[in-house]
C-alpha cells in the first residue's frame, strides 16, 4: 500500500524537486556565507521548513534579538498559509497520525499538488498525500545540505538563482490552467492573477501580498455559488 502511494507521488513531485533543490542550495550557500555550519542548514530545513522565511531568518539570526519584530515578520511572510489551511480542512480530516506532519509540511508547491492531483485507482489517498509532502521536504533538506557543504568549499555568485521559485510557480500555474479546460474552471486562476496585479499597482511591491490574498478570498467567496454549480455539473 505505501509502496504504491510512494510510486504514485514521486512523478508529481519532480517539478518541485527542480525548484526546491536549487533554492535549497541557495539557502545553504547563504547560511554558509554568514558563518553557519552544515548542521544549521540541515536542522532549519528539517524543523522550520518555511522556504522564503528561512532566507529572512538568516538575517534575524545575525541581528539583535527582537522577538516582536521576528513574530511580525513571520506573520507577514507566511500569512498566506492561513488561507491554505482553511481550504485543506476537508482533505486533512481523516489523516490520523499523519495529520500533524501534513499541517507542518504544507508549503506552496505541496499545496498546489495536493489540490490538483488525485491518487490513481488502488492507491490509498492518505499515504499518497503523505508521500507528496515528505518528498517535497526531502528535496528542500537535501538542497540545503548540498548548498551548505558547497558554500563552505567553493565561493558562489548567487545572483538570479532565486528566480527558480518564480519559474516553479509559473510551471505549476500553466499546468493547472491547461488541465482546467473550460473558462468557468479557470475563474479562480483569473481571479487570483487579477487581484494580485491590481493590489500590486495600488499598494506597491512591499505591501500587496496580504491585500491580494484578502481580495482573492473575498472574490472567491462571493463567486462560490457559481463555482459550486460548475463542480456539480461536472460530476453529473
Amino acid at each position: 500500500m505505501k509502496r504504491k502511494a510512494f510510486r504514485a507521488a514521486l512523478p508529481l513531485t519532480l517539478p518541485v524537486f527542480m525548484g526546491y533543490i536549487f533554492l535549497g542550495i541557495a539557502f545553504g550557500i547563504l547560511m554558509s556565507s554568514k558563518g553557519f555550519g552544515v548542521l544549521w542548514s540541515f536542522f532549519m530545513s528539517l524543523f522550520i521548513y518555511a522556504g522564503s522565511m528561512q532566507f529572512v531568518a538568516v538575517n534575524l539570526l545575525i541581528s539583535a534579538f527582537n522577538p516582536i519584530s521576528a513574530l511580525l515578520m513571520t506573520l507577514m511572510v507566511n500569512l498566506r498559509h492561513l488561507f491554505y489551511g482553511l481550504s485543506m480542512l476537508g482533505k486533512f480530516r481523516n489523516l490520523g497520525k499523519c495529520k500533524p506532519y501534513m499541517i507542518f509540511a504544507l508549503t506552496d508547491e505541496t499545496y498546489s499538488i495536493l489540490c490538483s492531483a488525485e491518487p490513481p485507482d488502488g492507491v490509498d489517498r492518505k499515504w499518497f498525500m503523505f508521500f507528496v509532502s515528505l518528498l517535497d521536504q526531502c528535496y528542500w533538506v537535501a538542497g540545503s545540505v548540498i548548498g551548505a557543504v558547497a558554500g563552505s568549499l567553493i565561493p558562489f555568485d548567487m545572483a538570479g538563482i532565486d528566480f527558480a521559485m518564480t519559474a516553479l510557480f509559473i510551471t505549476i500555474f500553466v499546468e493547472q490552467w491547461e488541465k482546467a479546460g473550460s473558462a468557468k474552471k479557470r475563474i479562480p486562476a483569473i481571479t487570483g492573477a487579477a487581484c494580485a496585479i491590481l493590489c500590486r499597482v495600488i499598494f506597491g511591491a512591499d505591501n500587496f501580498i496580504v491585500f491580494s490574498l484578502l481580495g482573492i478570498l473575498l472574490c472567491l467567496t462571493l463567486m462560490r455559488p457559481v463555482l459550486e454549480d460548475e463542480k456539480e455539473a461536472d460530476t453529473k
